[in-house]
């Protein structure tokens, strides 16, 4: 492990951020940021964030000899956070519940072997 980042209590359900960071697993730190624009996914931009933010760490963590092109995304992890219950107006007076699913998101850097 060489540098690491979270985002946490996301408003965006696991589910849906977990297709994004399954296309950014185990890429080059470099290629995977390039290909996060293409996504056409709301949890792109939460994840290029994060990973943005780790590489930043990286290099401020490492000494100055340490490129880019080095880095490859060692883990990846989207964990549920707390869900937050709603309630809206339903048929005949009732109401309906439903649920705002919220997420965690951490990225691991690693240097290439």
């Amino acid at each position: 492990m060489l540098a690491k980042a979270k985002a946490k209590y996301l408003r965006i359900s696991p589910y849906k951020l977990r297709l994004v960071a399954d296309l950014v697993r185990g890429k080059n730190a470099e290629e995977a940021l390039r290909t996060i624009p293409f996504v056409n996914k709301k949890g792109s931009r939460f994840v290029e964030k994060v990973l943005k933010s780790a590489i930043a760490n990286a290099m401020n963590q490492s000494d100055s000899s340490l490129h880019e092109d080095e880095l490859f995304v060692s883990k990846v992890l989207v964990d549920g956070g707390p869900t937050m219950a709603r309630f809206k107006a339903g048929a005949q007076g009732r109401v309906k519940p439903f649920k705002h699913r919220t997420s965690h998101i951490y990225i691991e850097l690693d240097k290439k072997k």
